[in-house]
């Protein structure tokens, strides 16, 4: 029965999400087969942060759309994910999610909320930020940076981050709260998870933003100039420009989240 409540929601959600184009058709079914996977493999606790997420990061890439138009047209990720999108942000909480169903233990549900809170603030990070009335600058020197430059951070998104994180570990504590697993976490009390929650995901953003600015496989377009994560660009193919040939976008998402976790990891046992 919990394969198919969370096949339900999940079709539901995903297919509103598709509607509003908020997902591309593979991003679509990639969603429905998580979100039943996270429901039914887990619980609410799962499920719930999961749809937090998705649903908030869904209505900031909507602000303002016409001001991020042009930024967007150089992220490899924009406001209609794809599914390897949709795994890069939540495939690792899914792994996690089933490792626990297998071999239960708290250190899966710290290692989640650290993934799901780095994914939570890069994106936040870039909805936001994308609205910033001042240029980003380089993370790795300070200098101003064109809008949309991979590794540029503000202040407004790097506040958004922080937040988007921070309410990631809220909404654990709130979750845990009704679901079975309480118990694992009666020490850990909300300012705790809030700690986990904001300090892994701003960690993970920052990673994101440091592997975009060095190693990210980058590409420049041979009408404006312009740097920019995609093979296409005013309506022609790019030249590589730096990077790794195997770090997208994705990869970069994966390996930051995977170090959030980890940091989530730690903290919960130093906080426990």
């Amino acid at each position: 029965m919990d394969w198919i409540i969370g096949a339900l929601c999940a079709l539901f959600i995903a297919g509103a999400a598709y509607w509003k184009r908020s997902l591309s058709l593979s991003g679509a079914v990639a969603a429905v087969i998580m979100g039943t996977v996270y429901y039914a493999a887990g619980n609410l606790f799962w499920f719930g942060i999961l749809i937090l997420f998705f649903v908030t990061s869904s209505i900031f890439s909507k602000l303002r759309g016409d001001r991020k138009a042009e930024l967007e047209r150089s992220y490899a990720k924009s406001g209609r994910r794809d599914a390897g999108q949709v795994f890069a942000n939540g495939g690792l909480g899914m792994v996690a999610c089933i490792l626990n169903a297998l071999w239960p233990n708290p250190a899966w549900a710290f290692f989640f909320i650290g993934s799901m809170a780095a994914v939570t603030a890069d994106t936040w990070a870039t909805e936001w930020g994308g609205l910033s009335k001042r240029p980003p600058r380089s993370v790795l020197n300070w200098r101003v940076v064109p809008p949309g430059t991979s590794g540029g951070i503000s202040s407004l998104g790097s506040m958004a981050a922080l937040i988007g994180a921070g309410i990631i570990g809220g909404a654990a504590w709130l979750l845990l709260g009704w679901t079975n697993a309480a118990q694992d976490f009666i020490s850990i009390t909300l300012w705790k998870w809030i700690i986990i929650g904001a300090v892994s995901g701003f960690a993970g953003a920052m990673a994101d933003s440091l592997l975009g600015a060095t190693v990210q496989k980058m590409y420049r377009c041979k009408q404006c100039g312009k740097v920019v994560e995609v093979g296409e660009h005013c309506g022609q193919a790019t030249l590589p420009e730096r990077g790794w040939s195997w770090m997208s976008n994705d990869a970069v998402n994966i390996i930051s989240s995977a170090a959030a976790g980890f940091i989530a990891w730690g903290l919960g046992v130093i906080l426990a």
